[in-house]
């Protein structure tokens, strides 16, 4: 019978994870460029000041005023926080090294499903934040509730007044490749839980081949065993065609007497 083995248990089927990086290549590449064009704040403060202007969610200068009368500071929302700028690059830079590493491990063969349920599992949450973090509320002034912003639930018309048509639709974009990315990773996921569920058919070939393993072990201990018991021993009288004629002509000379 065979035995469950997690560590190094094998891939259900290969062609998924081969074929799964190329997608996850061509989306890190895609936030890697989407990203990088939004850092640091290369139209996050004029979306957020053109949907106030447009009655669609809190004003950005809610901390000017804070500081003009003496008030506690508001808590910016998360949507709108440089914060939530750098974790999306940092993210995107993140998962360019994870699939690297993973390229080499699989090449290497030590890429097994326990360490893509833990790699897939932690990218779906992080990218899993980001999206939330994306298409999160702004609440910070009850007179323009936003559950989510603008750009997200309407078009890019109203930032055609403001030139930012393309920052419009950049953003956009990086909403959808993120939402990409995440049901990617918890696809891969998915396919490692798969992987690392109980089969009767892994495990027996797993079993047969650590006991080929051990018979191999064995049958070389054994050998080397009886080529070290058949081996000469270096320090007795070599045997040579001249010791035995010595040895013949021993036996027929008469005794004599001592």
């Amino acid at each position: 019978m065979g035995s469950y083995v997690i560590l190094r248990r094998p891939w259900r089927a290969k062609k998924p994870l081969y074929f799964g990086m190329i997608p996850e290549l061509g989306g890190t590449i895609a936030l890697l460029v989407l990203f990088g064009l939004q850092n640091p704040d290369a139209f996050r403060t004029l979306f957020w000041r053109i949907g106030f202007e447009h009655g669609l969610n809190s004003n950005p200068n809610m901390i000017l005023y804070a500081y003009a009368n003496f008030r506690p500071l508001p808590s910016i929302p998360f949507v709108w926080s440089q914060t939530l700028t750098s974790f999306n690059v940092a993210i995107s830079i993140l998962s360019l090294f994870v699939l690297l590493a993973k390229m080499i491990a699989t090449i290497m063969k030590v890429f097994y499903p326990v360490f893509g349920v833990f790699v897939g599992l932690s990218l779906t949450a992080l990218y899993a934040t980001s999206v939330g973090g994306q298409a999160g509320p702004d609440y910070a002034d009850p007179r323009y509730p936003s559950p989510v912003p603008w750009y997200i639930r309407m078009g890019c018309d109203i930032a055609a007044p403001y030139n930012a048509v393309g920052d419009c639709k950049i953003a956009k974009g990086a909403f959808a490749a993120t939402v990409f990315m995440m049901t990617l990773y918890l696809c891969q996921t998915a396919f490692a839980i798969w992987s690392m569920l109980p089969n009767k058919e892994l495990d027996r070939v797993e079993s047969d081949d650590e006991e080929d393993g051990s018979v191999r072990k064995d049958k070389a201990s054994s050998s080397v065993e009886m080529k070290s018991s058949s081996a000469p021993n270096p320090q007795a009288t070599p045997f040579t065609p001249r010791t035995q004629a010595f040895h013949t002509l021993d036996r027929k000379l008469p005794l004599r007497d001592s």
